[in-house]
This record gives C-alpha cells, sequence and structure tokens, in this order.
C-alpha cells in the first residue's frame, strides 16, 4: 500500500523529481542511447538520497526511507531471477540453432511488393525470439535499411516498420527487459501480463501492417543481402525445423500456466541438450582451447559458457556476428542494475509519502474506468518526456496507479498492459529519450522523421484509451486473487 503523510508540502515533494529531471536530462546529453548503462543509475541512486534528505523535514527518518528503498527492491527480486534466467535462455538458443532458426525461416517472408509490412513481420520475429527492440534495430534493422537504400524505398518509413516490428516483439517477448518490469512494478504474473496484452498489441498490429501494405513497395527483387544472410547461417549452424523445438516447449509451457522462472529454465537447458546434439561444432568452438579435457567435459564447458557468457558468433559475417553475439546471465546485469535503481527510488517515494501526494495530484480529475486509463497513459508519457527512460516510465507509474485500479474494481493486469502500451511504445518517439536517440542513431533517420509511420507504436496507446472507454478487455480486481496465476504483492 503506498505510504501518506500529511506533512508533505509542494516543494518537498517536487525537489526530488525536479532533481532527478535535470539529472536524466544531463546524463543523457552527456552520454546519448549510452546513458541507461550507467548514468541512470547514478541519477537514480542520487535522487533517491534527495528523497530521503527532503523526507527528513517532514519527520521520516533515514531508517524509515531505507526500509522504503529495500521494500521497492524486493518487488523485483522474482523478476530479477527470470531476466537472470532469461540470459541463459538467450545463450543455448542462439548456441544450439533455435535462433538462428527462427532468423532463417523469418527472412523467407521478406517480399518486394510488400516490404515495408514485411519489414515489420521479419523484426517482430527476431525481437519476439531475443526480446530485444534495440538489438533488432541495431543488427536486422541496419541491413533493412540498406535493402531500402538500394531500391530506393522511404528511409522514414523503413524506419517506422523496423521500429513497429521491433517493440511488437519486445513486448510480448518473456525475454524483453521491459515486459519483466511492467509485470514486477504491478505485481502480476509475468505469462498473464503477456496474454493480457495480447488484447491490444494484436489488433494494433494488424491495423499497423494493413497500412504498411496500402503504402506498398514494388521495387526490386529478392535482396541478396538476406540471402547471404542464410548462407552465412546455414554454414554456421545446421539448420532445420527441429530446432525450432525448444520454442515450441517453451510456448506449450506457457500454454499450460507453467510459472515462469522454471519454464525459462527448463527451455534453457533444453536448447543447451539441444546445442550438444545438434551443434557440437559450435559448442567446442565456444568453449575454446580445452587442453586435454575429455570431450564431454569440452561440451559441458562450451554449453555452461553460453549460460553465464552467452555465445560469441565469429563467422567472418559482422553483420551476423552482431545479430547473434549476445546471451547468457552477464548480459543482464546491466538490466538488473537499472531496475534495482528505479525500484528502490520508487519505494523511498512511496514510504516518504511524495508519491502518495503526486498520485492525489495526478488522480484528481479521474472519475471513471476510462479517465483513469487515460490519466496513466498521459502519465507514462510524460514520464517518458521528462525522464527520458522507458524503465522509468514503467516503473514508477507502475507503484503509483495499482491501487487505483483496485480501488475502480480492476485487476493490476490492466495497469501493466497499458503501462507498456504507453511507456514502453511511445519511449522511442521521443527524441531525446534513451530509446528515441538510440533509434535515431542507429536507424540513420531522425526522430521527428520516423515517429509518424510508427504505426504501431502509435496505434497500441489510443487502443488502451477505447478500451477504457467502452470497458472492454478489462480484467476485474476478483481475477488477482482467483485467477489461475494469482501472486501476492510484497
Amino acid at each position: 500500500m503506498t505510504e501518506t503523510n500529511e506533512q508533505i508540502t509542494p516543494l518537498q515533494a517536487f525537489t526530488p523529481i525536479i532533481f532527478l529531471v535535470v539529472m536524466l536530462a544531463c546524463s543523457v546529453y552527456l552520454f546519448g542511447s549510452d546513458s541507461s548503462y550507467g548514468a541512470n543509475q547514478i541519477a537514480l541512486i542520487l535522487a533517491t538520497c534527495v528523497t530521503a534528505l527532503v523526507a527528513r523535514r517532514s519527520g521520516i527518518s533515514w531508517r524509515q526511507a531505507q526500509e522504503g528503498i529495500v521494500h521497492g527492491i524486493g518487488v523485483g527480486l522474482g523478476p530479477t531471477l527470470i531476466l537472470l534466467s532469461v540470459g541463459m535462455l538467450i545463450g543455448t538458443w542462439i548456441l544450439c540453432g533455435t535462433v538462428p532458426a527462427m532468423i532463417f525461416y523469418g527472412v523467407q517472408i521478406l517480399d518486394p511488393g510488400i516490404f515495408y509490412a514485411a519489414s515489420a513481420i521479419i523484426c517482430a520475429i527476431v525481437a519476439v525470439s531475443i526480446g530485444s527492440s534495440w538489438t533488432v534495430a541495431g543488427t536486422l534493422g541496419i541491413g533493412l535499411m540498406g535493402i531500402a537504400g538500394s531500391f530506393d524505398l522511404s528511409p522514414a518509413i523503413t524506419a517506422g516498420a523496423i521500429i513497429s516490428g521491433a517493440y511488437f516483439g519486445d513486448k510480448l517477448s518473456p525475454m524483453s527487459d521491459t515486459t519483466n518490469l511492467a509485470s514486477a512494478a504491478t505485481g502480476v504474473d509475468l505469462f498473464d501480463h503477456i496474454r493480457h496484452m495480447l488484447w491490444t498489441t494484436i489488433p494494433s498490429f494488424a491495423i499497423a501492417l494493413l497500412i504498411f501494405s496500402l503504402i506498398g513497395s514494388s521495387e526490386g527483387t529478392t535482396p541478396e543481402q538476406i540471402q547471404a544472410l542464410q548462407q552465412s547461417l546455414s554454414s554456421e549452424f545446421s539448420i532445420g525445423p527441429h530446432l525450432l523445438l525448444p520454442l515450441l516447449l517453451m510456448l506449450g509451457l506457457v500454454f499450460k500456466r507453467f510459472p515462469a522462472f522454471p519454464s525459462i529454465v527448463i527451455s534453457a537447458l533444453t536448447g543447451a541438450v539441444f546445442a550438444v546434439i545438434f551443434q557440437p561444432e559450435q559448442v567446442q568452438k565456444l568453449a575454446g582451447d580445452s587442453g586435454d579435457l575429455a570431450m564431454g567435459f569440452v561440451l559441458l564447458k562450451g554449453v555452461w559458457i553460453a549460460l553465464f557468457d552467452g555465445y560469441t558468433a565469429n563467422s567472418g559475417n559482422e553483420f551476423l556476428d552482431a545479430l547473434l553475439s549476445k546471451g547468457g546471465m552477464s548480459s543482464m546485469l546491466n538490466t538488473v542494475w537499472l531496475i534495482i535503481s528505479a525500484l528502490g527510488f520508487g519505494g523511498v517515494l512511496e514510504r516518504t509519502g511524495i508519491l502518495a501526494y503526486l498520485l492525489g495530484l495526478a488522480l484528481r480529475g479521474v472519475k471513471s474506468v476510462g479517465s483513469l486509463i487515460v490519466t496513466t497513459v498521459v502519465t507514462c508519457i510524460g514520464t517518458n518526456i521528462l525522464a527520458a527512460d522507458q524503465f522509468i516510465a514503467v516503473a514508477l507509474p507502475g507503484r503509483m496507479f495499482k491501487d487505483a485500479y483496485t480501488d475502480k474494481n480492476l485487476s493490476r493486469l490492466n495497469l501493466s498492459r497499458t503501462l507498456e502500451d504507453s511507456a514502453t511504445l511511445t519511449s522511442a518517439l521521443i527524441p531525446w529519450n534513451t530509446c528515441g536517440a538510440y533509434m535515431s542513431a542507429t536507424l540513420g533517420v531522425a526522430t521527428i522523421s520516423y515517429a509518424p509511420y510508427a504505426f504501431f507504436n502509435l496505434l497500441c496507446p489510443l487502443m488502451a484509451i477505447f478500451y477504457g472507454f467502452i470497458h472492454f478487455a478489462l480484467k476485474p480486481a476478483s481475477y488477482d486473487l482467483s485467477g489461475p496465476a494469482a501472486v501476492t504483492d510484497s
């Protein structure tokens, strides 16, 4: 529950927020798209300290503030285990050929006659498999932009299609850090959260694909770059439909409502077994110089490296190497760092009563379910604009609005979905946000140029608001206690 403190004044409430905004603005200015890799964490930690100092003016001791910080961080410990296991999953799925197979078959969808729509679909498939919109944009996105340039297609529309597909996959992937963060901040089950997002995500993406298809493109033939990518994949891995079995296993576990953490660990270990059976040469290569170790221990060492440090591709194809060199528990440590910092700041805001004060201001005009969802969307977009980071835009409103949704007899799944519909998806549309800055720099298109064509990102917040006013696809609060994956709020 959110703490209340009648002694909080407007100056005390807004001082930490202003301090954080200034610090984050400096962070983005100095470090650009790299600001999420340490600079923003420092800003959050310092803002946490400022909040504790300000709270002393209203009688909150450091011990009480620290309790709030610890409680806030505690909310994210379960998802932290999931994130670490996701790192394991990515590493072994690349090593065993599951991710390469998904890419190999996914790029076959590309047809020059529907280039924009096909680009969105390809990016969506890969983003679901690896859970990172940034990685997709920085690898497949660059290749697709090059292909578009060779056909004299619009770079702005191509970038919009890439971002639409990348964020579709990122949003629905259990490997995504924002997806895990949204479920953590609201205290809902990860897979329940993903299933509930389908109501807004699938229609929005379908409309976006329709628009991209109507825009169309008919220039060129099948790009040689795609064929070269498939040849490189085939030369590095033994590609076949059987490599998709680990993916099907995980989907089956999700369908059976198996808990997220063991589902991902089981799927990761299945990938390790598949790697030993179907890609032994790649496992040995990853193991490196193993001296006089028996072959069994060499294979064990290779899959063990994939689990904790991910896969490193050395094919000689720079594009393919960048696409496949990732994964492992270590790859998730920066995200864990950022989540701990953000949730710690949210926890001290909550414990000191500042969060309750800001919540009261935000909810002052809320009279209905529709207006509550509008307020959530506006708050998330505003946080993206002011704080310049999607993780903060997910974590802080997620903490703020939990009780408000319960008061309106709404499940927190509705909140977690709205957080993703607004905070996650609009981050790439703001030039000074870390996501907008990264996408612009990576794809070589100004944010203001591609934003009107990122149809999926634009449609999802509107879909969430529309559902709120017509009371469609909204779960009641009773689902949080009686649902098949009911959780308790720590």
